[in-house]
């Protein structure tokens, strides 16, 4: 990749220390970075570190420069600009359009690829002005990085937490390297269906039976699908992360909903990624009213029963064109026994490839990175260990030449492959 003139724009959270990081990595990555950052930035970051280490005078003062027009000639020479972190209140005034500081004028003034980190507490994340707000940057074009799930400011945990700035860095350059996986079009005129998330059986209408999937993986595959050109159906399953643009989304939350809705979206697909963690049982009763402790009860019984099996449902029927990529996630702790019950699988449910990732207390749920075994019936085709949205281009990785071959056998004309990076 070519050298880069990088706008590096920091915005007032306590996650502004990580920016340094990302400022460092462009910089030895060999690219000019120029830091933007807003007044509340510099009270968490000082001036004197973010020059150090960007090797360039830093301004944020908009009525600095006059002279040489600075509020619109920064935004005019970038060739990428990324946001981290990104506030809500930045993420609001972006999507407004708004220009009352240096940072919001060198974003209007630019027409370089726009790449942003949110970071904020759980409950600023899910309000509803920040969702239409990332939905309307997205829409835009501007390249959403996270957040993640993790640890917040004092003892709060959840959806929030500023990406890592190695991923940030990743995905913002392949924002602008025609070789990366984010621009490849080898699913261009594909109809590419993702299940993400977990589904919920109620027990009354206050309770439910769960798992702790949060949909990332799935949304990765869903994003990765869609920025290779594909047409996307994103089957989304209680997600615990904004879902992504430019997708046609169908929120599902009991697994006969989504087995609904994946059989639906399936006529016709391409490809479709099962990587929804699915119930097995369900209640064999539904509760109207809440539940009640009665007096002297010393526990609850539950009678269960069992969901259909989704992926074999679709396995099982006619679907040569259609390529089904199953997930399996286990516990098993032994490499060997892991890919044999994966390989058990992939056999008892039909499906053209497997994906099997091990699973725990604090392994793959709700985690920013995952390590996976992709089976096919040849045996283990690839092994992933890296962020979501890297696995999920390995996965792909797999899939687009598999559809060129089933095109090229069936005499259909292929979609064309775009670069491969």
């Amino acid at each position: 990749m070519s050298r880069l003139n990088i706008v590096v724009g920091i915005t007032g959270g306590i996650a502004a220390y990580k920016a340094v990081g990302v400022v460092r990595a462009l910089v030895l990555a060999g690219h000019d970075v120029h830091v933007v950052p807003t007044e509340g930035a510099l009270r968490f970051v000082g001036r004197p570190t973010l020059e150090a280490i960007s090797r360039n005078p830093v301004h944020a003062d908009l009525y600095e420069g006059v002279a040489e027009v600075r509020h619109v000639a920064i935004g005019q020479a970038a060739d990428l600009i990324v946001i981290a972190p990104a506030t809500a209140n930045t993420i609001a005034k972006l999507a407004a359009g708004l220009a009352d500081d240096l940072l919001g004028n060198t974003v209007l003034a630019s027409e370089a690829p726009i790449v942003i980190a949110p970071a904020m507490h759980t409950e600023m994340w899910r309000n509803p002005a920040t969702v239409a707000n990332v939905a309307t940057l997205r829409e835009r074009g501007v390249t959403i990085i996270g957040p993640a799930v993790g640890q917040l400011t004092g003892t709060d945990s959840g959806p929030g937490r500023m990406e890592e700035p190695d991923a940030i860095v990743a995905a913002a350059l392949a924002r602008v390297d025609a070789s990366a996986p984010g621009t490849r079009t080898d699913l261009a005129g594909r109809r590419v269906v993702v299940t993400a998330g977990g589904t919920r059986e109620p027990l009354d209408p206050v309770r439910f039976l769960g798992n702790r999937s949060s949909g990332k993986q799935g949304v990765a595959i869903a994003e990765a699908a869609r920025a290779r050109g594909a047409q996307v159906t994103l089957i989304a399953a209680n997600l615990e992360v904004a879902a992504p643009g430019g997708c046609d989304i169908r929120s599902v939350s009991t697994t006969l909903e989504l087995q609904a809705a994946v059989t639906d979206a399936a006529r016709g697909a391409d490809v479709v990624v099962m990587a929804a963690a699915v119930a097995d049982y369900r209640p064999a009763e539904v509760s109207e009213s809440k539940i009640k402790k009665q007096p002297g009860d010393d526990g609850l019984t539950l009678e269960l029963v069992r969901n259909p099996d989704v992926l074999a449902g679709l396995g099982h029927a006619p679907h040569e064109g259609t390529l089904l990529v199953g997930f399996a996630a286990e516990t098993e702790a032994d490499d060997d026994r892991l890919i044999a019950l994966g390989a058990a699988k992939l056999e008892a449910k039909g499906a053209d490839l497997l994906v099997v990732n091990r699973v725990g207390w604090a392994e793959g749920f709700a985690r920013d990175d995952n390590r996976v075994v992709i089976l096919g019936n040849e045996g283990v085709l690839a092994r992933a260990d890296g962020s979501k949205m890297s696995v999920a281009h390995e996965i792909l990785d797999l899939v687009a030449p598999r559809l060129h071959d089933r095109a090229a056998g069936s005499g259909e004309e292929p979609a064309r492959p775009g670069p491969t990076g």
